[in-house]
């Protein structure tokens, strides 16, 4: 199992400039090197036997770069520019390992056949992280002891510890990040036990779980939860800060002041919304041995005139977050395809369709009146349960 702890750390006024200079450092050797791959490819992008109707290049086509050629290539960058000698050598290593993988998700696609954008280049403050890939070993960038960092080049500072390291676990990375409010360390942690998912004979209780937009979910047993709306709510302060920056001067003081201000104003609204899904996942995962959720297309969702509710909502993070939750305790999350959850009758399986705006099944076959999200919730426990192969008294049996 793989963990991540985000501590948060004070480093002093000369290591934050050094930190700062680090960054920028890397974002530049980030454009040099991004700049290489994007040259060699248009340089090498025509047939052979064949050449574009509009333009060409001209001169003589060098080896093909990849992140070997650039690797070996550092020694030389040190030469030119004596101010990388000054930072940690891994971390040069690892901003190009960064851009390897951009540059591959690019140009690879993946099993179902997609790919990722074209890596950009960064502009002044954009690059916000660098990594040192070992922590407490021998030729270690990063040593943590004590509550005490240690990064080479850079120094030690204070580390607030408001958690400590599980017993058992090896430190594998440590990420420097710089957010609106400060710096933090996110420490990567490895242990190889891995709680095994429960047996499915050891199975007692299993739910349904259905995510909307008037209740943020609601179980088969018709237990819902409220919906935050936290963006929604915090929507109209956010646009007078908005407003307020675009009549400040760009470049000024005040306007970079004024951008951190929005800055921490969105990352409160993250981190609130962050809390309510490991809230309500703990919750769930408690309860239940065997949760089923929907395998939904946010993209797609997100393309609606409810893009803004859907993306406040977030159900895609709060599954990742349940998933994540559910690891730990051993309990299995099961997703099944959402198409005709809604519209079909939870009780005889028959089709009544439905707007969005009915907010109550009643079968015309069978008579059953349920409210709309409880009778989805019961046909995703159904799909769940039918895939597993398992069947369960009164619709998942008695909950813990």
């Amino acid at each position: 199992m793989i963990l991540t702890y985000c501590y948060r750390i004070k480093p002093s006024a000369e290591q934050e400039a050094i930190m700062f200079y680090t960054l920028e450092l890397l974002r530049r050797h980030w454009n040099d090197a991004l700049g290489q791959r994007l040259d060699w490819l248009r340089r090498t992008r025509c047939q052979i036997d064949r050449c574009s109707l509009i333009s060409e290049p001209i001169g003589e086509i060098s080896e093909k770069v990849n992140y070997y050629t650039q690797q070996s290539a550092l020694k030389e960058t040190k030469k030119l520019f004596p101010d990388y000698k000054n930072i940690w050598s891994e971390l040069n290593q690892v901003n190009l390992q960064r851009l390897n993988k951009a540059w591959e998700r690019w140009l690879i696609p993946d099993k179902s056949g997609k790919r990722g954008g074209r890596p950009r280049f960064k502009k002044a403050g954009q690059l916000r992280s660098f990594v040192y890939p070992r922590v407490n070993c021998k030729r270690a960038g990063a040593h943590m002891n004590n509550g005490i960092l240690k990064l080479s080049k850079i120094g030690e500072m204070p580390v607030i510890m408001h958690r400590p390291i599980p017993d058992g676990f090896t430190l594998k990375t440590c990420t420097i990040v710089h957010k609106a409010d400060g710096w933090y360390c996110c420490i990567s942690m490895q242990d190889e036990t891995v709680p095994e998912s429960i047996p499915l004979d050891e199975v007692k209780s299993a739910v349904g779980v259905d995510v909307g937009l008037k209740d943020f979910l609601t179980t088969s047993y018709g237990e819902t939860v409220p919906i935050q709306q936290t963006y929604r709510k915090t929507q109209s302060h956010l646009a007078r800060q908005q407003r307020k920056l675009a009549r400040k001067e760009a470049g000024s003081k005040r306007a970079e002041k004024q951008k951190n201000f929005i800055a921490r104003i969105h990352q409160r609204i993250g981190r609130i919304r962050e809390n309510f899904h490991y809230n309500t996942a703990h919750k769930l995962v408690k309860q239940y041995d065997l949760i089923a959720v929907e395998d939904l297309n946010i993209k797609g969702l997100a393309r609606t005139r409810l893009s803004k509710s859907i993306l406040d909502a977030a159900w895609g993070k709060f599954i990742t977050h349940l998933e994540a939750v559910a690891v730990k305790r051993g309990v299995r999350v099961v997703a099944v395809n959402p198409h005709g959850t809604s519209q079909n009758c939870s009780n005889c399986g028959v089709k009544v369709p439905k707007t969005l705006s009915v907010r109550l099944h009643e079968c015309h076959k069978c008579g059953t009146t349920l409210d709309r999200d409880e009778n989805a919730a019961r046909n995703i426990l159904d799909r769940a349960l039918s895939e597993v192969g398992l069947i369960l008294p009164a619709r998942g049996g008695e909950c813990r």
